[in-house]
């Protein structure tokens, strides 16, 4: 079930903290590599005309490769920049987003436990993540690893897409898509690689080649 996903249903998570390199340089490398779905992720205190700065880059990045921006948490600001859409930390977030945004905006919720999907999914989300799938130092705090067959049993269980997050790389991304997820959610994997373009097209290349398999 990939839905209203952009495709490839890869999505980029931008992390200054961890990034090898400013972000807009690593979102246009990763849209080289063929990402066309970028969530702009900025948790940290940062000078606000430098914050501005920073989106309006990714921003025209995206618009320029015919990918999807999206901004995390805060549906406002999503607005304010144009955005394609916003992703929450609530389900309970999803009608108020969607009155702001629009019906065309891809809205998602961040999931951890099938009950946060049920939620995700009745309250008219366009996709959910769902972590932690394996163990990585950028989801601490949300319980044990899901691991493949949880990952597996959730997307079994959800109504709507539903994507890997946490731990995905180039070994593990086909297993996730395998075990039905309708795509991955990378921020660590990309943010911190030495080439983001070959990295990328290395993890589009796995969507790609799960989805050929029986």
């Amino acid at each position: 079930m990939t839905g209203r996903l952009p495709e490839p249903p890869l999505l980029l998570i931008t992390d200054r903290t961890t990034a090898n390199g400013k972000v807009p340089d690593i979102v246009r490398a990763a849209l080289e590599g063929g990402c066309r779905w970028v969530m702009l992720r900025d948790k940290d205190d940062v000078d606000p005309v430098e914050r501005d700065a920073e989106a309006a880059a990714v921003m025209e990045l995206c618009r320029s490769a015919g990918a999807v921006l999206i901004v995390n948490g805060d549906a406002a600001r999503a607005a304010l920049i144009g955005a394609g859409g916003v992703h929450l930390q609530r389900a309970e977030a999803v009608v108020a987003a969607r009155g702001l945004l629009g019906e065309d905006a891809l809205i998602g919720v961040s999931c951890h436990s099938p009950a946060d999907l049920r939620e995700a999914g009745e309250a008219g989300a366009d996709y959910a993540t769902m972590s932690p799938v394996f163990l990585t130092e950028s989801k601490p705090g949300y319980g044990p690893a899901l691991g493949l067959e949880g990952l597996r049993e959730a997307c079994g269980e959800a109504d709507l897409p539903v994507l890997a997050l946490a731990g995905i790389d180039t070994d593990n991304a086909a297993d996730c898509i395998s075990a039905g997820a309708a795509g991955i959610a990378v921020m660590g994997g990309i943010m911190r690689a030495e080439n983001p373009k070959s990295q990328t097209a290395l993890l589009v290349d796995c969507i790609g080649s799960a989805r050929k398999l029986p």
